[in-house]
C-alpha cells in the first residue's frame, strides 16, 4: 500500500458505486482525488442539454465524493500529468475507453505521465468491446449472432465499491461546477419504477411514442451514472436485447474505428446525395409537414431526447425521403442528444441508411404517415410536440422520394 494518492479519473462512470477503477485505486492506495477535465474536443460538438445534463452529473458525483471532486478545463494530455505531479500522485485509474478519440487520448496522456501508471480498470460496457469474437477469431458484422455469443459470455457481477471505498482527498485547485436549475434525478429510483410498473409490458409497448413505456435510461448509462450490470441484474428478453445493441455497436467501432465518419458498407461511397440545405433546416426544425416526423424534430430539441422508433421515421425521411447523407443527420442527433453516443448513433444511423452493419434493406423505407397511424393511432404524441404541424404543407411527396432513393440504390449495386 502506497503512501502516495491515486488519481481517479473520472470520464463515463461519474458514479461510486460499481466502479472496479475505485477499487484498483483503493488497492495502490487508501487516498485518492477524484478528477474530472472538461475537455473541449468533447464539448464543442455538444448543445447545451447535452452539456446541462453532464454538469447535473458532476454535481451528482461531486455531493457522492463530499464535495471533493475536482474539476479543470483543458487538455488531458497537459492536465492530467501536470496534477499528478502536484499532488505526487503514484497512479492514475481509469475506466477504459474503447471510442476512437478516447482511445487515442488516453494513450497520450499514459506517455505524458511518465512513470506514473495508468490503470486501466473496467469499462462502460458488460463485456469490453473486442472481448466477443467468432470460431475463428474474427469480429461479428450481424447483432443476432454477436447477442448470442455475448450472453453466452456473460459478464462480472457488480464491483463492491462506494464513496467510502477510499479518502477522497481535498482539491488543491479546479473550478466550480456551473450551476444547473435541476438536480439529477435518482437514477437507480427511476430504473427501479420502470422495472416494477412498466418492463413487463416493454416487448409489446417500446414503439409507442404517445406511450411512457420506456426506461429513458439511455442518457445515464452513456454517462456511466449507472453500469448496464445493474440494469442486466434485473431485466431478460427483449430489455437485455435492447442492451446488447448497445454493447455491439461498440464492438463494431472497436475493429472499425473509420466507421464513425465512413460507410461502413464502402459500395454506398457511391450512393448519390443531394446538397439541399433549406431542406436540411427544415428536417432539423420540424417544419416538414409530416406530423410525426415534426413532433420527433422538436422533442429533440426540447428536450435533448427522441423515442427510439422515432428516431428510426426521422433518420430515413432524411436519407430516403430528402436524399441527404446520413452523417448530416448523425452529427445534429450527437449535438441535441443527451444520450447521444458516438458508437450507438453513428451505426444506428447507418442501419437505417442501409450502409452499416446488420443494416436494414436499403428498400425499407419508412413511410412517415403509416408509421404514425400504427405507432401513435390516437395522435397523441404529434399533438404534443407539433400540433400545427398537419396544418404544414408537406415538403416533398413521399411515394415519388422513395422511387428516386430505390432508383438510386439500384445504381450502387453491381
Amino acid at each position: 500500500m502506497s503512501s502516495e494518492p491515486s488519481i481517479v479519473w473520472f470520464r463515463r462512470d461519474l458514479r461510486t458505486s460499481d466502479h472496479p477503477a475505485i477499487l484498483a485505486a483503493a488497492e495502490r492506495s487508501p487516498r485518492a482525488l477524484g478528477l474530472f477535465v472538461l475537455d473541449d474536443r468533447l464539448l464543442k460538438p455538444s448543445g447545451q442539454a447535452r452539456i446541462d445534463f453532464l454538469h447535473r452529473c458532476l454535481h451528482a458525483l461531486n455531493d457522492e465524493l463530499g464535495g471533493r471532486l475536482m474539476v479543470v478545463h483543458g487538455d488531458p494530455v497537459t492536465t492530467v500529468p501536470r496534477i499528478a505531479e502536484e499532488i505526487g500522485a503514484g497512479s492514475v485509474h481509469i475506466s477504459a475507453d474503447y471510442a476512437p478519440y478516447g482511445r487515442k487520448r488516453d494513450e497520450a496522456v499514459e506517455e505524458a505521465l511518465g512513470d506514473v501508471e495508468l490503470v486501466r480498470t473496467g469499462s462502460p460496457y458488460a463485456v469490453a468491446p473486442g472481448r466477443v469474437l467468432k470460431q475463428d477469431g474474427t469480429s461479428f458484422k450481424v447483432f443476432t449472432p454477436f447477442r448470442n455469443a455475448w450472453l453466452e459470455h456473460g459478464w462480472r457481477r457488480p464491483a463492491d465499491s462506494d464513496s467510502s471505498t477510499v479518502d477522497w482527498v481535498e482539491p488543491h485547485g479546479g473550478q466550480e461546477i456551473p450551476d444547473v436549475e435541476e438536480k439529477l434525478p435518482d437514477a437507480q429510483a427511476l430504473w427501479e419504477k420502470f422495472r416494477d410498473e412498466r418492463l413487463p409490458d416493454y416487448d409489446k409497448t417500446r414503439d409507442r411514442p404517445d406511450l411512457d413505456a420506456t426506461s429513458r435510461m439511455s442518457a445515464f448509462l452513456r454517462w456511466g451514472v449507472l453500469h448496464p450490470r445493474t440494469l442486466l441484474r434485473d431485466c431478460d428478453g427483449t430489455f437485455r436485447s435492447e442492451l446488447a445493441w448497445r454493447e455491439f455497436y461498440a464492438d463494431v467501432l472497436w475493429h472499425r474505428p473509420e466507421t464513425a465518419r465512413e460507410n461502413y458498407d464502402r459500395k454506398f461511397d457511391r450512393m448519390v446525395h443531394d446538397d439541399d440545405k433549406e431542406l436540411f433546416e427544415a428536417w432539423k426544425e420540424g417544419r416538414t409537414g409530416f406530423p410525426i416526423v415534426d413532433a420527433g424534430m422538436r422533442q429533440l430539441k426540447q428536450e435533448g431526447f427522441m423515442h427510439n422508433r422515432v428516431r428510426m421515421i426521422t433518420a430515413s425521411f432524411l436519407v430516403k425521403d430528402l436524399h441527404l447523407p446520413w452523417w448530416w443527420g448523425a452529427r445534429h442527433f450527437m449535438e441535441h442528444l443527451v444520450d447521444g453516443d458516438l458508437a450507438s448513433n453513428q451505426h444506428n444511423w447507418q442501419w437505417v441508411a442501409g450502409c452499416g452493419t446488420d443494416a436494414a434493406p436499403f428498400f425499407r423505407v419508412f413511410n412517415p404517415t403509416t408509421q404514425a397511424e400504427k405507432f401513435d393511432p390516437h395522435g397523441a404524441y404529434v399533438r404534443r410536440y407539433a400540433p400545427d404541424s398537419p396544418d404544414i404543407t408537406p415538403i416533398v411527396d413521399h411515394a415519388v422520394e422513395r422511387q428516386v432513393a430505390l432508383d438510386r440504390y439500384q445504381a450502387i449495386k453491381a
